[in-house]
């Protein structure tokens, strides 16, 4: 992207952030409301999941923004507190899916169906993988690692869609109930993952994402 300028390049990188977030709220509301409808808990925990990102874009977003401002890439007290209350609430979503999906695989309940999880999955795969072309681009030309550490969360949200594509499809072939308390269990593992890199980035210890 050789042929922007670097305030070009950092107005792109802001609205790359703005649509993360706006898209990150359509996919909760969409997929929480659709998971509650199924009653399929990985499609219900994966819109949970999306919420919990849109606090962590919007500490991106703000970071992005002062940047812009004053220059330096440190986090300020703002962008710490925005990733204490992520890794918490990656923390709470964690224990709460691994509780509902033990219980479903206890009375071997069965999603009405995951038709809404497949399609979910396939857009977010879709919007993901374009998320992470451009901030690639773009934290490359600015040669910023706020911007590429964004870029590593929009790859590891695109395993999260995997993951639900797999047991919503899985599901829809076979009918195995438990494959849909399974997701919710990788789902549970994956979120538990971003919460612990969540923390540790509040405490300075790491510059990357584990996740979406």
């Amino acid at each position: 992207m050789h042929q922007y300028t670097p305030a070009q390049l950092q107005r792109y990188a802001n609205l790359l952030a703005l649509f993360t977030i706006l898209y990150n709220l359509l996919e909760g509301l969409v997929s929480v409301g659709m998971g509650i409808n199924d009653e399929t808990l990985a499609l219900f925990g994966f819109g949970v999941d999306s919420f919990i990102e849109v606090i962590s874009a919007v500490g991106v977003w703000h970071m992005l923004r002062r940047i812009r401002a004053n220059g330096g890439e440190s986090r300020d007290e703002f962008e710490q507190r925005a990733l204490r209350i992520t890794g918490s609430a990656f923390y709470l979503l964690t224990v709460g899916l691994v509780v509902t999906a033990g219980l479903n695989l206890y009375q071997q309940h069965r999603p009405e169906t995951t038709l809404w999880g497949i399609v979910i999955a396939l857009v977010s795969i879709s919007f993901m993988w374009a998320l992470i072309h451009y901030k690639v681009k773009v934290g490359t030309a600015l040669n910023s690692p706020a911007i590429l550490a964004d870029a590593a969360c929009s790859r590891a949200c695109l395993h999260l869609s995997l993951v639900l594509l797999a047991s919503s499809l899985g599901y829809r072939l076979t009918g195995i109930g438990s494959l849909d308390a399974i997701g919710a269990l990788l789902i549970a593992w994956l979120s538990f993952k971003e919460g612990r890199e969540a923390f540790e980035k509040a405490k300075g210890l790491s510059c990357s994402c584990s996740c979406c």
